[in-house]
C-alpha cells in the first residue's frame, strides 16, 4: 500500500507541474497576442490621425465626442474594473491624443463635446426622441418632421453643429431636454 501512495503523490505532483507549465505558456501566448493587437491599434490610430490632419490641414477644428466611460463591449461585466477601464477608453483616448498633438503641430485644434443626444436629435427640426433611432437598421427617422438618414450620419451632423456652436463662443455646447421632455436649443 505504501508504495502506491508514493506513486500517487508523484503522479499528482507531475500533473500539477504540467498544469502550471500549460498555464504559464497560455499566459505568455495571450500576452504576446495582446501586445500585437495593441501595436496594430496604435498604428491604426497614428495613420487615422495623420490622414485627418493631412487632409484638413491648418486652422481646422476637429470635434470629437467625449467617450470617457463609454463602452461598446457587452461582456464588460465579466471583467475586473481595471480591464473594463482599459477596454472602455484606451483606443479612443489614444486617438484623441495622437490627433491633438498632430493638429497642434499644424495650427489646428481638437475639442471634445458631450455625446448626449447626438444620435437622438433630428438635425432638421431639433427634436430629441430616443425611439427615432433604429439600432438594428442604423436608420434615424424623425417622428416629428419625417427626416430620414443613417444614424451615424445624424450623429456626425449634430457633432458638427456642436463644433459650430463652440466656434461661436459657447465653451461647453451640448444638447439638453427640458423637464417637459422637449429639446432645448443650444445657444451660442
Amino acid at each position: 500500500m505504501k508504495q502506491y501512495a508514493g506513486k500517487e503523490r508523484y503522479l499528482i505532483k507531475s500533473e500539477l507541474n504540467y498544469s502550471l507549465k500549460v498555464q504559464n505558456h497560455t499566459k505568455r501566448a495571450l500576452k504576446r497576442i495582446s501586445g500585437r493587437e495593441n501595436r496594430w491599434m496604435s498604428d491604426v490610430n497614428h495613420c487615422l490621425s495623420k490622414t485627418l490632419v493631412d487632409t484638413y490641414g491648418s486652422n481646422t477644428l476637429f470635434v470629437m465626442e467625449d467617450l470617457t466611460d463609454v463602452s461598446f463591449d457587452e461582456n464588460l461585466k465579466k471583467r475586473n474594473s481595471k480591464q473594463r477601464n482599459e477596454l472602455r477608453s484606451w483606443s479612443f483616448y489614444q486617438l484623441e491624443q495622437f490627433l491633438t498633438y498632430k493638429a497642434e503641430e499644424v495650427g489646428s485644434k481638437v475639442i471634445q463635446v458631450s455625446p448626449e443626444y447626438t444620435s437622438q436629435r433630428c438635425p432638421k427640426c431639433g427634436r430629441i426622441h430616443k425611439a427615432n433611432r433604429d439600432h438594428d437598421s442604423h436608420l434615424y427617422t424623425c417622428d416629428c418632421c419625417g427626416y430620414q438618414a443613417n444614424d451615424d450620419q445624424v450623429g456626425a451632423m449634430n457633432i458638427q453643429l456642436l463644433g459650430t456652436l463652440w466656434i461661436s463662443g459657447n465653451e461647453n455646447p451640448k444638447f439638453r431636454i427640458s423637464e417637459q421632455g422637449k429639446a432645448i436649443r443650444p445657444t451660442s
